[in-house]
């Protein structure tokens, strides 16, 4: 059996496909800046006659509701952990099967069958790239060098500073809190009771006289330190790699608070009308050349554990730089994104869900 490009498919006992079939020649993505290079897009497309089509989002938000109000229009979305459930208990996105992507097998253990993308047993897409977010600053501008998250609140850097415009940055302000402020009790910067909710907002309603703009797209954030309209904020890796890339004087850390963090999956809507490109696309982009390619371009950590040595030939010493080859210990240092839910961890329902976590957001930025 194999998928068909009608968007509808032959299917096993399992409800899944068995196997590709014919591509459609086209293949139309949701994601975020920098996942659709033409490194790896061009040579993927000469390869299997699909042409690549992409939306750059610049929130997980845009991502959810360009998926549930695109009509169809979208075959594939590079989701993180903060979209990926609300994606599936929506039913933007249906289940994929691993069988199909041969390289699945060396993912690092923890992105096989991550909970932010595997329900039930069922793959809801398919893992891609992991990375922190980091602390990013201009080093002419910023002296001493800063080893804490703190400098982001002070007001040293007064219409200086900018963050991500996204309601999950409220996770940030927690997870400093979690270190500076123990009496909080923020044990996990997803799971905020209302006050632990409310300490993280007015945290950042103190912060906001501070901020130059609040970044939507990478490539704004990019322009702000460019400009010299900022001189640090919170960042992903793909900015600093892609002002380092133009001889700008920045440079990125991990406070000594941690970092938050996204694990990426390529999933596949449940009404695309062309799986059979989506299905080659993750093989392709899975495969340990294209994943030291993105990992490098980006620079964020590949979840093929094959990619070491693809890294190593393109840039000597990225596979150690991008945490490629890191014990499990960092990879679980770093607090990943996921969707803020009621029920909190600690098997009480008293905690803040999403929606909440909006209305904190406009309260802050509005």
């Amino acid at each position: 059996m194999r998928l068909r490009s009608s968007g509808s498919s032959s299917k096993s006992a399992s409800n899944l496909p068995t196997k590709i079939g014919p591509t459609e020649g086209q293949l139309n993505l949701v994601a975020w800046e920098g996942y659709a290079e033409s490194a790896w897009v061009k040579p993927f497309e000469a390869k299997t006659g699909c042409k690549v089509h992409v939306k750059y989002a610049g929130s997980s938000d845009e991502m959810v509701t360009l998926m549930r109000q695109g009509g169809g229009q979208y075959d594939m979305v590079s989701a993180s952990g903060d979209a990926s459930l609300r994606l599936i208990r929506g039913g933007e996105v249906t289940p994929m099967n691993v069988a199909l992507v041969p390289e699945w097998k060396n993912f690092i253990p923890q992105l096989q069958s991550p909970s932010h993308n595997t329900v039930d047993g069922k793959h809801y897409g398919i893992s891609l790239q992991w990375g922190p977010n980091t602390l990013l600053y201009n080093t002419k501008s910023v002296t001493p060098a800063p080893t804490s998250w703190s400098v982001i609140y002070s007001p040293k850097f007064k219409g200086e500073v900018t963050v991500p415009a996204n309601p999950i940055q409220i996770a940030d302000a927690a997870l400093y809190l979690s270190k500076t402020q123990p009496s909080l009790g923020i044990s996990d910067p997803y799971e905020l009771t209302e006050a632990q909710l409310n300490a993280a907002a007015n945290l950042l309603k103190q912060q906001k006289p501070l901020i130059k703009k609040y970044w939507a797209l990478a490539s704004d954030e990019i322009e702000l330190f460019k400009n010299g309209d900022t001189v640090i904020g919170a960042a992903w890796p793909y900015q600093y790699s892609t002002l380092i890339a133009d001889h700008e004087p920045v440079q990125q850390i991990i406070p000594k608070e941690g970092a938050t963090g996204w694990a990426d999956t390529w999933m596949l809507a449940t009404h695309a009308k062309d799986p059979n490109c989506a299905y080659k696309w993750v093989n392709w982009v899975s495969s340990p050349k294209v994943q030291a390619e993105q990992a490098i371009s980006y620079g964020e950590t590949p979840v093929n554990t094959k990619a070491c040595p693809f890294m190593e030939t393109i840039q000597k010493g990225s596979c150690s730089l991008y945490h490629a080859n890191a014990p499990a210990a960092y990879f679980d240092s770093i607090k990943f994104w996921k969707t803020p839910v009621a029920e909190c961890g600690n098997g009480q329902s008293d905690c803040m869900d999403y929606s909440r976590w909006q209305q904190k957001w406009t309260e802050v930025t509005g």
